[in-house]
């Protein structure tokens, strides 16, 4: 995860544009933290939402930018709907980089860190049983 979206922000300036508005409506640096760290930080929910959608968002705009590509449709699944969001221009980045700050602060609230665990379900299932 260190490092991520290092390369968009080095060669693309629509990319550092958008990782600079995210440093601006957050008041500190997601660029830094998401290309130095330190990971602990990182790792932080409400820093790992933000740097998500911020990487996202810029990688997206460097796909419009450089390939002409404007979405007919979006769909997101939890943090991700955020993105659709901004990409169907129904939110601001700046709007939608702040809400997810604050949706990943709570987020952590609720459960601590060291605290309950995540698990990834693969497959179908259709073998189980």
């Amino acid at each position: 995860m260190l490092g991520m979206g290092k390369g968009l922000y080095e060669n693309f300036s629509v990319a550092k544009q958008i990782f600079e508005e995210a440093d601006d409506a957050l008041r500190q640096s997601i660029s830094g933290l998401c290309f130095k760290g330190p990971e602990e930080a990182l790792k932080l929910t409400e820093n790992t939402q933000p740097a998500v959608l911020t990487t996202s968002i810029a990688a997206l705009k460097v796909l419009q930018a450089e390939k002409g590509l404007i979405p007919s449709f979006t769909a997101g699944h939890s943090l991700g709907e955020y993105s659709a969001l901004v990409a169907s221009e129904a939110l601001t980045f700046s709007g939608a980089v702040k809400i997810v700050r604050l949706r990943g602060k709570f987020m952590q609230e609720a459960v601590p860190v060291g605290e309950g665990a995540m698990a990834a379900v693969l497959g179908d299932g259709a073998g189980a049983g």
